[in-house]
């Protein structure tokens, strides 16, 4: 048969099986990721049915996916929302990174994966699922919810931070030396500064430069702009990922509307398509060995989120219930820590198959944390009757007296 004609057979049949995925996913009210990867596995080597002639483009759709999502993340966000969320919530950031980026860490190290995949792998554990969290809060009605916005916060936090770490964690996969690696990070930092500062002061000027009244012409300018930068970026090893979420910051108003409409369906093709990438490089095989370390950095990695959140929502004077909700809304792993492990996989070999185990468990139990934390954590510190009926007790006569004053 035809390369090009395996290919095509191949490509459709794996996006029809992604679509049919997606829809049962959608029916049972779960994140499709988890299948997305499973199909992936199924796909690859020493699955099933393994691919021969679409690997390469996959590959390539894999890359665009990544550079989506960044893109999408950055027109969700305005400059100056950015600015505000760093200078209110950078303590709840904090507190998120020591508290689920030190368990990866330190699984990494007592591996004896070395040093280069304990910075991979405390990614792994410390970014939260933007997409899986925010349509869990839309399925469960919490949009409008006081402890959402602090929800919120601590993601925007994670998200602008993947601009400092990602191409810190891409100088240490490339081996470049602690001179090199710094120059990279200012180059970063000078980069996200430059963008910040040109969004906030002429955000109007470069979103009246992309602005068409064609969707066709918008689509085309910033997909084909966002290539370009994330292009840039890579080969100053900043990471095309962070140049596509700066684009996407450095946008605003109703182009950032427009553009993230018409690329909103782009972005779940290919993203469906990287974690089926993801998925294809990763042997079934070895994943039974990971499964418990996996099931380890899960559990302890749960209790971290939720203290995370509950802590967060504490300090924004938000009540008991809407700390333990907010707590249980930020456990979903899923694309980022996906992304990290599929940059590391180079260095480390059984970090992918360890990070695919991890985000299969995390996805599905996120959304069932976010709805049953706050209800198990009410049940479990509800006082015993006798505690209660004693403080009802010496109550009353308390108030009889303060109601006879």
């Amino acid at each position: 048969m035809h390369n090009t004609t395996a290919m095509l057979i191949e490509l459709g049949a794996i996006i029809l099986a992604l679509g049919l995925l997606g829809r049962l996913a959608g029916r049972v009210g779960f994140s499709p990721i988890p299948l997305y990867l499973l199909a992936g596995l199924a796909f690859g080597h020493g699955g099933i049915l393994p691919l021969q002639a679409s690997e390469e483009f996959v590959a390539t759709g894999a890359e665009i996916g990544v550079i989506l999502l960044l893109l999408l993340l950055g027109l969700e966000y305005s400059a100056s929302e950015l600015v505000t969320t760093l200078k209110t919530q950078y303590p709840s950031g904090a507190v998120d990174f020591v508290l689920n980026a030190t368990p990866g860490a330190a699984m990494a190290l007592l591996l004896g994966w070395g040093p280069v995949a304990a910075v991979a792998l405390a990614g792994v554990t410390w970014i939260s699922s933007s997409g899986v969290i925010a349509k869990v809060l839309g399925d469960l009605r919490r949009l409008g919810n006081r402890e959402t916005p602090v929800v919120l916060g601590v993601l925007v936090l994670e998200d602008l931070s993947m601009a400092v770490y990602l191409p810190i964690l891409t100088a240490l996969l490339a081996g470049v030396s602690l001179a090199g690696g710094a120059v990279t990070l200012l180059i970063a930092l000078g980069t996200v500064g430059a963008v910040l500062y040109v969004a906030l002061r002429h955000g109007r000027l470069v979103s009246r430069a992309v602005s068409s009244d064609s969707a066709e012409m918008l689509l085309l300018v910033v997909f084909g702009l966002t290539l370009l930068v994330a292009g840039i970026a890579q080969q100053l090893q900043v990471s095309a990922a962070v140049g596509a979420f700066l684009v996407g910051i450095a946008l605003s108003g109703e182009v950032a509307e427009g553009a993230g409409n018409l690329l909103t369906p782009l972005r779940d093709l290919f993203a469906a398509v990287f974690f089926v990438f993801f998925g294809l490089h990763t042997d079934p095989a070895e994943i039974p060995p990971v499964l418990v370390p996996a099931l380890a950095l899960a559990a302890v990695t749960i209790l971290t989120k939720i203290a995370t959140g509950y802590w967060a929502a504490r300090r924004a004077g938000i009540s008991a219930k809407g700390r333990w909700r907010a707590g249980g809304t930020l456990v979903a792993r899923g694309e980022f820590s996906i992304v990290i492990a599929g940059l590391a996989v180079g260095v480390e070999p059984r970090i992918g198959p360890l990070a695919t185990a991890y985000v299969l468990i995390l996805v599905v139990l996120g959304p069932l944390a976010a709805r049953w934390t706050e209800p198990l954590a009410r049940r479990l510190t509800r006082r015993p009757p006798r505690e209660a009926s004693a403080a009802t007790a010496v109550s009353e006569p308390a108030e009889a007296a303060h109601a006879h004053r």
